[in-house]
């Protein structure tokens, strides 16, 4: 199969607001290539994802930013840009870096502008065509003529989406059934959907007795064990057993010998307090040294108990379990409640001790893992600041040919100082107005088409919301913005007016 032809599906999919479009768009391209080139199957569904098949290449924006000139007519297959990224994701040590630049300017050589600018997309992770991987079971679902409930069950299972994708589309619905959970093999971690308030959270958990767990601002884990065999995965499902001890030891020491948990792991400082997100977070990316950060794990939930599968049983039956294997000091705080007061009152003692918020859960819900529905709620605070505009950056798929990600600022004396980036909550309406209103206020406004990023007059104010802040070691200022979104422009407020860097300080430092 060609890439045109996965580009071409990919722009269509960008193009429209329809959900059955887009599904109905996928499932053409997937029983395309069932039929014509089923060992491409993987690819083209990791690619209709937005995703490489390659979790790391080594290629940045700044990487693609002059390409050779485009190729007049479309000859890449699928197949042949598969391998050129496995190429260059295994090189490593002297040289590697000219090699990769220089098969990457091969295979953008061979590549349509719109091929090019869809690789560049996949590479940075700036597919933008209003498609999730939800969408794409829905596609193989439809072209496979096989239930979603199925695939979504077999993804589950599997990790992803992708290793079912060829059981969906060759094996029907009893090869999908062959995908079950395995100790060892980690599985998509279930989701929690939001809402502003404690009451509003436990309605849309179903009403009624509810767990109102702690939200921890840790790592994700999933931690398996099968007999003296110990495997700790993220969120994304990475191995990262080697890096954390902490938890082998953990896990080790429970009265078990088969289980599957889920949890967090976070850096505490000497109060028992969270330490910043990002300390956490650099820990658990590299391996443990001799006097350095040290990470608690915290388990939640339990999917698999010696031999007994408990993904179906209800969130009542796997807490019962839970409590029975892990000791309460690597529990989750939570409390079981029916009281909207006892509820709101855990939720204050939780914030005052520095966590996130909490999570409250339907006690009769299953582990639905990998969906993001309204059996786990989670509540957090919402904080919000008026920053200024710095620069904006052209928006590529849906977004393309509007200015879209925006550059965040804090005054600083007579200055800015950068807090992140961010192109969540922009409607299109905003787009549009925003494309007109930062080509005004460009530094060149004839050369605003000429670069990725354009460079603005710190003049518009932007109210954001966000979820918190972390050290940065990337921004002069030292911190950076958390899950930042677009809440409104503010037109009745001026640059001199906005929020300070010290602003910002006074909300990361701790009571």
């Amino acid at each position: 199969m060609l890439l045109a032809d996965v580009v071409a599906t990919s722009t269509d999919v960008a193009s429209t607001r329809s959900r059955k479009a887009k599904v109905t768009a996928f499932a053409a391209l997937l029983s395309r290539v069932a039929s014509s080139s089923p060992e491409e199957i993987e690819t083209v569904t990791s690619y209709l994802a937005g995703s490489l098949r390659q979790r790391r290449t080594g290629l940045g924006w700044r990487s693609m930013q002059s390409p050779p000139p485009a190729a007049h007519e479309p000859s890449l297959t699928v197949l042949e840009v598969h391998r050129t990224f496995e190429r260059v994701a295994g090189l490593a040590g002297s040289g590697s870096q000219q090699a990769r630049a220089t098969a990457t300017a091969e295979l953008f050589a061979r590549a349509t502008a719109e091929e090019q600018a869809w690789l560049r997309g996949i590479v940075t992770g700036e597919v933008r065509q209003g498609a999730l991987d939800s969408l794409v079971q829905e596609g193989l679902a439809a072209a496979g003529a096989v239930p979603l409930t199925a695939v979504r069950r077999a993804a589950m299972m599997a990790g992803s989406t992708v290793a079912v994708s060829v059981a969906a589309l060759t094996g029907g619905e009893a090869a999908l059934a062959q995908f079950v959970l395995q100790v060892g093999r980690p599985v998509l971690p279930m989701l929690a959907s939001s809402a502003t308030t404690v009451e509003a959270a436990m309605a849309k958990a179903g009403g009624g007795t509810v767990a109102v767990d702690t939200k921890l601002d840790g790592v994700r884990i999933q931690v398996h064990r099968r007999g003296d065999e110990i495997t700790v995965a993220t969120r994304s499902l990475e191995d990262i057993t080697a890096r954390l001890p902490e938890v082998v030891s953990v896990a080790r020491g429970l009265p078990a010998s088969a289980f599957v948990l889920d949890g967090e792991v976070l850096a505490l400082d000497d109060q028992g307090r969270p330490r910043p997100f990002q300390e956490t977070a650099s820990r658990a990316a590299m391996s443990a040294l001799p006097g350095g950060v040290h990470l608690t794990p915290y388990f939640f939930d339990l999917l698999h108990l010696d031999g007994r599968d408990l993904v179906d049983s209800p969130g009542s039956d796997r807490l019962a379990a839970l409590a029975g294997l892990v000791p309460e000091e690597h529990l989750v705080p939570r409390v079981v409640t029916a009281d909207l007061a006892e509820a709101e009152a855990f939720t204050s003692r939780v914030l005052d001790l520095g966590h996130e918020g909490v999570v409250v859960k339907n006690l009769e819900a299953p582990y639905d893992a990998g969906r993001r529905g309204s059996a786990w709620v989670k509540v957090k605070p919402v904080h919000t600041l008026d920053l200024v505009v710095l620069a904006v950056e052209w928006g590529s798929g849906r977004r393309r040919g509007w200015l879209s990600n925006i550059h965040l600022g804090a005054r600083d004396g007579d200055s800015f100082v950068m807090l992140g980036k961010t192109f969540k909550g922009m409607t299109d309406q905003m787009l549009a107005w925003q494309t007109e209103r930062f080509t005004e206020l460009a530094v060149d406004p004839g050369g605003v088409r000429d670069h990725h990023v354009v460079r603005l007059r710190p003049e518009q104010v932007v109210e954001v919301a966000f979820d918190g802040l972390q050290r940065s070691t990337r921004y002069p200022g030292g911190l950076a913005l958390r899950f930042a979104r677009v809440v409104r422009y503010r037109d009745d407020k001026r640059a001199e007016e906005a929020d300070t860097i010290e602003t910002v300080r006074e909300i990361a430092r701790p009571d």
